[in-house]
């Protein structure tokens, strides 16, 4: 992509309105525009690492043998009252009527409607196990949404939900779901630690929270130093990790620890991801029966697993990120190499810069090639800024002799490379 084709509308100053650093970031490298309290305007450099996110985790989720629908972002709300949730939210729930005077609402959760799909479709425990998911905007009308899309009032959730005929497959279920997210936040390039939860209005005794270790996180959370070796150990054992301790801060007691104080370590964390067991609780209020194995009708058992795709882009930018701009893990990055050409008037700058962009391209490395007039002192606080992984800086000195700098975007490192040798090193 040809930066002076690309819709980019970068900040010189900090917002003022911008608490959070993520907050900060994205408005000034032109990720978001906020449109109103809590809801913004993905731009195209934000809507890119949106749908990175997005595919990771949709991968991670058809890995584990989940089945992706897309469910409508409004919901009659006689499903919410047959499953007796509809006061428990409040004003948060956005309800309206229809030229009918249905009474409507826009989703902030959908295990009422998910329930109802299956009642009408699955009668059979021979239909079982089932799990489906999608990604979907929700909308919760918070009473004070800050942070950016940290805490909006519209956001991006992958929610899934699985159906099993006990609470001994369900828990197998809940546990391979568990390894689900455990690997597609590892592909995101995060650390997040399971921490054992409570469920809140969703119901069920087993719940997970996932918190992404970042400095300016909300939460403090105690963790075995195990965790670590998540990231060079992805085929752990699920019920080994399980096995270790991480608390949240309300719940930590440094007396009752099931190991040696000097094996427990503490970082800030954000939660990005819960995970529940429900159980029973919606199969039985709206009457989700199948046919077990003798011909018997029982209530369905439950979970459901939710994370924030929108609100991890906020997350992630926390955990990856210097006083320069923002620094993306390879995986989830808008581009994957920024191209930084210092002069575009100078033939050698220009050659060396559009054979590094062809080769580049067709070789499907993402690339933000800068053929701007901007001087160079604007050009590396741009690129800073936005975050590419890796940058190609190519200047009249060195390019006379066939030579562009790399500059690793994490470590500051800048090294001379020969053209020829660049998608070599990259």
């Amino acid at each position: 992509m040809l930066l002076s084709k690309y819709f980019l509308p970068v900040l010189k100053e900090e917002p003022s309105e911008a608490q959070v650093t993520s907050h900060k970031l994205m408005l000034r490298s032109g990720m978001i525009r906020q449109q109103a309290a809590g809801i913004y305007t993905w731009l195209p450099l934000g809507l890119k690492v949106l749908k990175n996110i997005e595919n990771i985790v949709r991968l991670n989720m058809n890995k584990a043998g989940a089945l992706e629908v897309l469910m409508p972002c409004i919901q009659p709300a006689h499903l919410w009252m047959e499953s007796g949730r509809f006061d428990n939210y409040g004003k948060e729930m956005l309800k309206f009527q229809d030229r009918h005077d249905n009474t409507l609402l826009f989703g902030p959760t959908n295990e009422d409607m998910i329930t109802d799909i299956f009642r009408h479709n699955i009668k059979s425990y021979k239909d079982l196990p089932k799990n489906l998911y999608h990604i979907q905007w929700k909308f919760r009308d918070e009473i004070r949404p800050r942070f950016g899309v940290m805490r909006g009032r519209e956001f991006l959730m992958k929610d899934a939900y699985s159906f099993d005929i006990n609470e001994e497959n369900a828990v197998k279920t809940y546990n391979k779901m568990y390894k689900a997210y455990i690997n597609a936040f590892r592909d995101l390039g995060v650390f997040a630690i399971p921490v054992i939860a409570d469920n809140g209005p969703i119901g069920g005794n087993l719940s997970h929270e996932f918190h992404i270790i970042a400095e300016t996180g909300e939460s403090t959370i105690y963790y075995d130093k195990k965790f670590k070796t998540l990231k060079d150990n992805p085929d752990i054992d699920v019920e080994e990790i399980k096995s270790w301790y991480a608390a949240a801060e309300e719940k930590y007691e440094v007396n009752k620890l099931p190991v040696s104080e000097q094996e427990i370590t503490s970082s800030k964390g954000i939660e990005v991801g819960h995970i529940f067991y429900i159980g029973s609780k919606y199969s039985v209020n709206m009457n989700a029966l199948i046919n077990d194995e003798h011909g018997k009708l029982t209530p369905i058992e439950m979970s459901s697993y939710g994370i924030g795709i929108s609100r991890l882009v906020a997350a992630i930018i926390e955990a990856n990120c210097d006083e320069k701009g923002i620094i993306w893990p390879s995986s989830v990055a808008p581009f994957k190499v920024s191209l930084i050409n210092l002069n575009i008037h100078d033939s050698k700058c220009v050659e060396l810069a559009e054979m590094a962009y062809k080769e580049l391209s067709d070789k499907n490395i993402e690339v933000l090639y800068d053929d701007t007039e901007a001087r160079p002192g604007i050009k590396f606080a741009t690129h800073d800024l936005i975050g590419s992984p890796h940058q190609i800086i190519i200047g009249p000195k060195k390019a006379a002799n066939n030579i562009v700098e790399l500059k690793d975007r994490k470590s500051g490192v800048i090294e001379d490379i020969e053209v020829g040798s660049l998608m070599s090193v990259l």
